[in-house]
């Protein structure tokens, strides 16, 4: 497949309801929802009849919902195929995004910086602060920021991409915890991906980490849909060593797009004397 023809699959793929049906259907082990292990399957997960068997829905209804010949079905039908998914609420209500049932979301990012965001990010200074749009782009970032991420070489002032930066072979070692941070990573781009379906920027990132990192391919083709918003994110530090930050995610109420990420501990704590080791340059 050319670059393109991946951008423009990788797109169609988070806006399609029946490409995402099929993803998640493909992850429900039929123990359990208690259906017997068949031999005889060719492929994971649930067969369409037994889908449809589990949402109380006739199996030639499933097949028109999963190959988009079904008209606009009920909020009932999606939540008793979201029930048949097991879906969680987060992933319940993308499902019901991409069958039309609520606006995609704001749909025109904005590359601008208000001057207000950015004299705030750069104001904090106790906490490793940023600002990024969409797509992962770091658009502003503190001092204390460019020192947790100094290690990876990576100039923070040059609007580096968090999902490249996550997905670099060479990351992998600064965060001891990396499946989860490529999961949470992916499950957070395929989100966007549907609430700004139209930005070939964006479409064209997700096509190049797809070509170019297997296991976020993989990743990918689970179909995850997560709000990323509240966690915590270790570090293995060259200067301070084993670091856990609280990490926080506020979207902009400007429908830009953009997000304030900042990343804390708790005073008193040895991660919060090792920030302020970081802080003050590593020196003792």
């Amino acid at each position: 497949m050319d670059p393109d023809a991946a951008e423009i699959h990788r797109l169609e793929d988070v806006a399609d309801l029946g490409k995402f049906l099929q993803a998640r259907r493909a992850r429900v082990n039929p123990s359990d929802v208690g259906l017997r292990e068949d031999s005889r399957r060719r492929v994971p997960g649930l067969r369409r009849e037994e889908l449809a068997l589990l949402a109380g829905v006739s199996v030639d209804y499933y097949t028109r919902l999963e190959q988009g010949r079904a008209k606009r079905p009920s909020d009932q039908v999606l939540d008793a195929v979201a029930r048949a998914l097991r879906l969680d609420a987060t992933t319940r209500a993308h499902l019901h995004r991409l069958a039309g049932y609520t606006r995609l979301g704001p749909g025109h990012p904005c590359a601008d910086i208000r001057p207000e965001l950015r004299t705030m990010v750069q104001s904090v200074g106790e906490f490793p602060s940023m600002l990024q749009n969409h797509r992962m782009d770091v658009l502003v970032s503190n001092e204390m920021a460019r020192a947790l991420y100094e290690p990876l070489g990576w100039d923070m002032e040059r609007n580096p991409n968090m999902a490249r930066l996550v997905f670099d072979e060479d990351s992998r070692p600064f965060f001891p915890t990396w499946p989860v941070c490529a999961a949470d990573t992916v499950a957070q781009l395929r989100k966007v991906a549907a609430l700004f379906s139209e930005d070939e920027e964006l479409a064209s990132l997700i096509g190049e980490l797809s070509m170019r990192h297997r296991h976020f391919a993989e990743l990918w083709a689970r179909a995850e849909v997560r709000d990323c918003n509240i966690g915590t994110v270790r570090f293995d530090h060259p200067i301070v060593g084993a670091l856990t930050l609280h990490k926080e995610q506020f979207r902009v109420a400007d429908g830009s797009g953009q997000l304030l990420v900042t990343l804390s501990a708790s005073p008193g704590t040895d991660d919060h004397d090792k920030l302020r080791l970081l802080r003050s340059g590593g020196a003792a």
